[in-house]
């Protein structure tokens, strides 16, 4: 099995966290020689704003409670030291929270080249709003307030979808378009089958 680089795509809400464990842990099943390294940026981002240690922790609590999409230079530093640290040309690698613009996926092509990653899928949750709306209310996390979800459909719709398109025009991509409104075991039969794995 030729090392996989899975990028999760989809509103907040979508599953993806859920689903990358799921991946995380079927490929650890079938390739228990190859390493899992998976980087999501959403937990990091939350993980520096419970410290609240200086300016910079301090603000991005107060814009992840707000919704706001956070700083390219914050998100690539985040994914990028993630990735010095953890990834080689062998691993598996699984990817939820970036790229989240259009500027970030051409930044994310560097890191790609630099490990050796020409071949990518691309897990396209689609989702519609009214479902991960009432999702976001349900988890009942801090930073899931009204105008909070709000925003950040409004930021997903204008500024993501677009890299869903980027994904399909790119070389070597295949973007799968999963149905994420199935159940949790459903859309982990889906990716599977996408993926061809057994």
């Amino acid at each position: 099995m030729r090392p996989k680089t899975v990028i999760f795509i989809g509103p907040q809400g979508s599953g993806k966290g859920t689903q990358i464990v799921e991946l995380d842990s079927i490929l650890k099943k079938i390739d228990p020689t190859r390493r899992v390294v998976d980087i999501q940026t959403g937990r990091r981002f939350r993980a520096m704003a419970a410290s609240g240690e200086g300016y910079t922790e301090r603000h991005i609590s107060k814009t992840l409670d707000e919704g706001v999409l956070q700083p390219l230079f914050l998100s690539t530093v985040l994914w990028g030291d993630a990735m010095k640290v953890h990834v080689d040309e062998d691993c598996h690698l699984l990817v939820d929270g970036f790229p989240r613009i259009v500027d970030e996926a051409r930044v994310l092509e560097s890191a790609l080249d630099f490990y050796k990653r020409e071949y990518l899928d691309i897990i396209n949750l689609d989702t519609p709003e009214a479902v991960v709306r009432a999702r976001m209310e349900e988890r009942a996390r801090p930073d899931d307030t009204k105008e909070s979800i709000e925003e950040r459909l409004r930021w997903y719709r204008e500024e993501t979808l677009p890299v869903v398109e980027y994904y399909r025009k790119r070389a070597n991509t295949t973007v799968h378009d999963i149905d994420g409104t199935d159940t949790i075991s459903g859309v982990h039969t889906a990716i599977l089958q996408a993926l061809n794995i057994n």
